[in-house]
């Protein structure tokens, strides 16, 4: 059975440990697969807030692009993915993805999964948001299966530690792809 396939990005903005736990939920999958797309700025944010090298999270990818590649596989329509999540999105990427400016993969991949009616997910991260940000994701959301999902804690799931709310979060980000993360606790009324 062939997997099907989800691209992953990253942007510059914080939340590269969401990044990880989803491309470490998707490695236990086997109908899945993902494509890693980060952008030159995704990279250097990942060392700062992390101290890890781009290669530690490209190890958990099955394949991995770069964000110069303009004509490999997600750029075109007739490359089949589930779709799209990118995390973390920064304001300047949801910008670009609201203004149809592909100038590299990341945003390219993010438009034909648009153009293709297929799942993207924007895992966005900034705060305070402005009301240029709140414009963008409003009309981001407005698309059809579009999900704004922004990177905020959650307790309701009784989390001990960091990694706890950074894998509920990867797990959300997941779901509209039907993937059931293992330790995923869903809200089950009081």
């Amino acid at each position: 059975m062939k997997k099907k396939k989800i691209i992953l990005g990253a942007s510059g903005a914080s939340g590269f440990p969401v990044l990880g736990a989803c491309l470490k939920i998707i490695s236990g999958e086997t109908d899945f697969a993902s494509c890693l797309i980060m952008s030159d700025n995704a990279r250097l944010t990942l060392v700062h807030e992390t101290g890890k090298q781009p290669e530690e999270y490209e190890k958990y990818a099955d394949y991995v692009f770069s964000p110069d590649e303009i004509g490999a596989g997600p750029a075109s329509g007739t490359f089949r993915t589930a779709g799209m999540v990118i995390v973390p999105c920064s304001m300047k990427t949801a910008a670009g993805i609201c203004s149809g400016y592909t100038d590299n993969l990341l945003l390219r991949a993010a438009d034909v999964t648009i153009k293709e009616h297929r799942t993207l997910a924007l895992g966005v991260r900034e705060t305070p948001l402005s009301p240029v940000h709140l414009r963008n994701l409003y009309e981001l959301s407005k698309l059809p299966d579009v999900w704004i999902i922004p990177l905020m804690m959650t307790f309701y799931h009784h989390p001990e530690q960091i990694e706890d709310m950074v894998y509920h979060m990867a797990a959300k980000l997941l779901a509209p792809f039907g993937i059931e993360a293992k330790e995923y606790r869903r809200w089950n009324g009081l």
